[in-house]
């Protein structure tokens, strides 16, 4: 089997950029080992997100993105495959930031791709070890693809 992995654009505008980012997470799942993984990219908009954040985290806010890992729920299982869950990216979130800190569209796109696709494999970043072990893999998955700061 091969891995599944789905790119929904939910907004109006288009995103060329989604082709390298396609490469990037085959880069990931290869650099991770990982074989016979679903999950699913999902681009939308402040609002959407706003509500989705305010639903699932009750924070009354739009974010940049969400994870919602269904490997947390034990009940979901399929035979042979790791259903890993959704990725939701705020594209207004990202143009934002990524003019904040001076990056490129591809840059913060890559980069908040790659933040939400570890939280699908338990990544987290509640504490200072935990935060510095995420982000270092961060790091060497957009480094080692060729995407630098």
């Amino acid at each position: 089997m091969k891995n599944k992995v789905g790119f929904f654009n939910e907004t109006d505008e288009e995103i060329k950029e989604l082709e390298e980012i396609k490469k990037l997470i085959e880069y990931a799942l290869k650099r991770e080992k990982l074989e016979n993984v679903e999950f699913n990219i999902v681009i939308v908009d402040n609002a959407t997100i706003h509500k989705l954040n305010n639903e699932y985290r009750g924070v009354d806010s739009p974010t940049d993105v969400l994870s919602f890992a269904l490997e947390d729920n034990l009940d979901i299982k399929l035979p042979g495959i790791r259903l890993l869950g959704d990725i939701y990216i705020s594209l207004d979130k990202l143009k934002e930031q990524a003019k904040e800190y001076g990056h490129s569209f591809l840059r913060e796109l890559a980069f908040l791709t790659i933040h939400g696709f570890l939280h699908l494999l338990g990544y987290n970043h509640m504490d200072q070890k935990e935060e510095e072990i995420m982000f270092k893999k961060q790091e060497l998955i957009l480094d080692g693809y060729g995407i630098k700061k």
